[in-house]
Formats: structure tokens, sequence, C-alpha cells
């Protein structure tokens, strides 16, 4: 689930902060690593507990109004069709998820006021009224609902990111991407893996676990040579000048650049330069383009680095 653009992002914020805190304990710093990215999953599993806390939701709801009905002897039905979902059903049972937020204890009792505004935007939704309406009763029904309704309110939420945010500082920039990955899940269940269904792990595999660490601790341990790279390669702009944001990312980017000779050299521009974009100046994308590409083409002639 933590790919490698989501540990880009997060080295380049510790880089940052690691400087700016004044930090000299690298060790501590790399703990802090997998921390932060142990957090992203954190709120993968989270943001999947959701749906099942809107649904218990749901049924505290029909629960009240059936007692209501016997109480004024009234025979109007309740439909139980959202509540009785089998996809949902399947993931409040699945083995891995409860696993986790058991042992995270991880819950959404203290934000009922919230599942409650959650729940009235979805009933209100056109995606909620023709699943109620629908004959359709198979099992890609319920789960495309869900998919639906995580893709077109939940992820769209702005008040859940204020939420997020009182949880967990870690979760700030995380939630796009996880977001991405919830629905990747959505898609995933079968009902044939019943409480079996595997959820995304928290890495691809060790290599990626490697990648992010070994991307960290170059960045710092190697940070006179890539400054040097940069600054040699500054043209009308002193680099003391520079962005400090921009030079930590440059210098993030020319570690995987020279540490990993198996990622393309578009791969790792592209995505430097998208950071680059989104977290300094409105100009720094382009700027870092320049210079990044620059180093490159020089590092190749020098048979210092062999990318395509």
């Amino acid at each position: 689930m933590i790919n490698r653009i989501l540990i880009r992002l997060k080295v380049v914020q510790l880089v940052y902060a690691f400087y700016l805190n004044g930090n000299d304990n690298l060790e501590k710093a790399v703990k802090e690593l997998n921390f932060s990215l142990s957090k992203a999953y954190e709120l993968y599993n989270y943001l999947l507990l959701l749906m099942v806390a809107i649904t218990r939701y749901a049924m505290e709801k029909v629960m009240k109004k059936e007692k209501m009905n016997q109480v004024t002897h009234t025979d109007a039905p309740i439909s139980h069709k959202f509540i009785d979902n089998r996809f949902i059903i399947q993931l409040e049972q699945n083995k891995s998820l409860k696993e986790y937020v058991e042992n995270q204890h991880l819950d959404w009792s203290a934000h009922n006021d919230y599942l409650k505004y959650l729940y009235d935007q979805i009933v209100e939704s056109d995606i909620y009224k023709e699943y109620m309406s629908s004959t359709d009763s198979s099992y890609q029904a319920d789960r495309e609902l869900w998919r639906k309704i995580y893709k077109n309110i939940i992820a769209k939420d702005e008040r859940l990111d204020d939420l997020l945010e009182e949880k967990s500082l870690y979760w700030n920039d995380d939630r796009a991407t996880v977001d991405t990955f919830v629905l990747k899940s959505i898609k995933r269940f079968e009902e044939r893996e019943k409480s079996n269904q595997e959820l995304l792990p928290d890495f691809k595999d060790e290599e990626d676990r490697d990648y992010a660490e070994r991307l960290f601790r170059n960045s710092i341990l190697k940070e006179e040579e890539y400054r040097t790279l940069i600054r040699q390669n500054v043209k009308n702009w002193e680099f003391d000048r520079l962005a400090f944001m921009d030079v930590v990312i440059m210098q993030v980017a020319l570690a995987e650049l020279m540490s990993f000779p198996n990622i393309p050299l578009s791969v790792t521009i592209n995505e430097f330069v998208e950071i680059a974009k989104y977290y300094s100046t409105p100009k720094s994308g382009s700027y870092v383009n320049g210079i990044i590409d620059v180093v490159a083409k020089r590092l190749q002639r020098e048979n210092k680095i062999f990318k395509s």
C-alpha cells in the first residue's frame, strides 16, 4: 500500500524537518520516517473502518425506528437493504482488519456526530436512492454502492480532513494517496474470499521497505555531494538564494537518481517535479525540472549514472 510516490513525499518532508530542527541524530530520524510510514498504513485501515462505522450507525437508527414502531403499533416496514449490505458485512468480518484495529485500538465511537453527518449525506444522495430502489440484490451491487459512496462522498468530504488532522498530524498529506488505495481495496473484494479477503500490505515487498530507508539515509549522508552538484549547475541565481524546500527536493531527487539505477530517469524527475509544484513555490516545478535534468545529463556524460 505504501508505494514509492508516498515514500518520496515522506522522505522529502522528513529530510526538511531534519534540517529545520537542527537534528544530528540520523538513527532517530530514520525511526521517525518508519513511524510516519506506519501511520499512513494506519490511516488506510482507519478509513476502511469508517465504512463499517457508518453502517453500524445506520443499524442503530433502524433498530430505534423499529422499536418506536412497536410502541406506536405502526406496521410500516423498514428496509434493511443498506445495513445488510454483503460487502460491508464481509469488511466488518475481515480478519486482517479486525486484528489491526484491535491491536491499534482504532474506532469511530468518539465521532458519532460526524457519522450522523456523513450518513445523512449518503441518504440524500442519488447513489443511495438508486441502490435502495434497485431490484439488483447481488454482491456486486452491494460492493459497487460503497465504491461510489467512498469515491463521490467520503473522499470529497472536507470535514474529514479536519477530523483526521485532529487525530494525527502525520495524516495531513496522506489522505489523497490513501483514498486511492481504499478504492482499490474495495474493487479487489470478492464474495468467495469471505473473512479471508486480503487487504493491501503495508509495503508491496521488502525492496520498497529498503528503498524508503536507503533514500532517506543517502539524502542526508551524501548531502555535500548532492548540494555541490546543484550549486555547480545553478544559473542566474545564487545557490544561497534558492528556496530551502527546493534544495531539499533536489537533494532527495539526486539521492534517488544516483542510488537506484533501476528507476528510470523520467520517473525520478517527474515525481520530484510534482512534489515541488505542490510543496514549494509556483515556479519550483520547472526550476527543479531544469536543474535535475542538467545534472543528470552531466552525470551520464561522466559515466556516473546509467539511466534511460
